[in-house]
């Protein structure tokens, strides 16, 4: 009989083996039997049935309610250099069509998507941008940062492990050169051919919002000769891609005064007079209710914002806010007129997104016919075992 190199076994409940066996990678604490052993802190673990089979073999979190995720379910897969190297490599293969000349800002690493929970690695030009957001990578990163480096010829690897979902894990916000040459303040990066300066050290997320690439082209599909509303426009990608489709002006509007800043700089290196858009530091919410008490109408909107439901206990919260801004934003388009509208917020499942928005429409009087339902990108792939992947929903909706 095969052993397992885990130094605990950790017995699940009955009732969580159906889980497993579906290949989910989380094992909740409320999962747990009974530990034998003690594991410590990203350590090891052998995962066994109610009756003493072995299942599948995970990385220890002592803190987080997600006690365990599942490296492997070969419960005698070994967890060492060679694992990690494997993984990576297979990861990097999947990207092999999309890191090409005229793209080189993309997802390496999607965390448990790609059999790697808690690690996400993107990549601007010659940097990548790493995030280590499980006791099970932290405890490994060493290893995943020489291999990293030796298998992508890149010239530094930043960690920008600086997220809340950290601190559930018991580990510290943090950021910094991991290796290499130390990253300019803005990574000059190209999407499909189109320039964008990523402030890779203190933007939102790992610099930019790589996941929106496709939609960002679709986008630019609908917006020639268009009076364009971007909300939460943050650096200007929906911004330059609505003007490289001929959008006749963009509204932008953002919170971040340094993001509207870096926006006019995308804007300028890709040829657009600052005539063509404009730049509104404000409150979106805010902005659109004086939009519509001006009876100021736009021919296409984006909303993207932001997460608003953190966790499970803010989904109620969090909804009532998407329904008020779609709300807002259907009663200031045209007749006919396109929104793009999006929720980053895990916790808010593509049902009750798309019941939100045809509630909005309802409670605005505007018929609402949808055209495409939108996800995150190719290099964002999701697992169908692991459906809390699927976190960026997105409608385009035609508004009468």
């Amino acid at each position: 009989m095969k052993e397992s190199q885990a130094i605990a076994r950790v017995i699940v409940k009955s009732a969580a083996e159906k889980s497993i066996l579906r290949k989910h990678p989380w094992l909740f604490s409320g999962a747990i039997d009974k530990i034998k052993g003690n594991p410590g802190f990203g350590d090891t673990v052998l995962i066994q049935s109610s009756k003493g089979a072995d299942l599948c073999v995970g990385a220890f979190s002592p803190q987080s309610q997600i006690r365990i995720r599942i490296w492997d379910f070969n419960p005698y897969e070994i967890i060492d250099h060679s694992f990690f190297e494997k993984q990576i490599r297979r990861a990097s293969s999947k990207r092999s069509s999309i890191d090409d000349d005229s793209t080189n800002a993309i997802r390496l690493i999607n965390a448990e998507n790609d059999g790697l929970p808690g690690l996400i690695v993107d990549r601007y030009d010659g940097y990548l941008v790493c995030q280590f957001l499980s006791s099970g990578v932290e405890s490994w990163k060493d290893t995943i940062v020489s291999i990293l480096k030796n298998e992508t010829g890149i010239t530094g690897i930043y960690e920008r492990s600086d997220t809340e979902s950290r601190e559930k894990e018991g580990l510290e916000k943090i950021s910094g050169v991991l290796w290499g040459q130390c990253p300019p303040d803005h990574v000059l990066v190209k999407e499909n051919g189109v320039r964008f300066l990523v402030d890779i050290k203190t933007g939102h997320k790992t610099g930019f919002y790589i996941d929106q690439r496709e939609n960002r082209h679709l986008l630019s599909c609908y917006s020639h000769g268009k009076t364009v509303l971007n909300c939460f426009s943050y650096t200007g990608g929906f911004n330059t891609w609505a003007l490289m489709g001929g959008a006749s002006h963009v509204t932008n509007i953002d919170v971040s005064d340094n993001a509207l800043s870096l926006l006019n700089k995308n804007a300028e290196i890709n040829g657009f007079s600052p005539s063509l858009y404009t730049t509104v530091c404000s409150d979106v919410f805010q902005t659109l209710r004086t939009f519509r008490d001006g009876n100021k109408t736009f021919d296409l909107i984006i909303l993207d914002p932001p997460k608003f439901a953190h966790s499970g206990h803010h989904v109620a919260k969090a909804s009532r806010a998407y329904k008020d801004i779609n709300l807002l934003a259907m009663k200031l388009l045209t007749e006919g007129g396109y929104l793009f509208t999006f929720s980053c917020s895990g916790h808010i499942s593509a049902d009750l997104f798309q019941k939100i928005v045809a509630d909005a429409a309802i409670d605005a009087k505007r018929e609402a016919r949808l055209l495409k339902i939108m996800h995150q990108s190719d290099d964002h792939a999701i697992t169908l075992n692991f459906p809390e992947g699927m976190y960026l929903k997105g409608l385009l909706c035609r508004i009468g």
